[in-house]
């Protein structure tokens, strides 16, 4: 999972993405201070053997 975190003078925002992809092309559509985090969980089992 991917979340964008945005920082605003008035309030801060969290949006969540299933791609990288996805998020990136969201990152760039946002205008504010903005930090592009990927969320790894430990039982994901889609990450064995990473």
């Amino acid at each position: 999972m991917w979340v964008i975190t945005v920082h605003s003078k008035d309030h801060i925002q969290v949006f969540e993405f299933d791609t990288e992809k996805e998020a990136k092309e969201a990152l760039a559509d946002i205008q504010d201070y903005k930090i592009l985090t990927e969320i790894i969980y430990f039982n994901d089992e889609s990450l064995v053997g990473l």
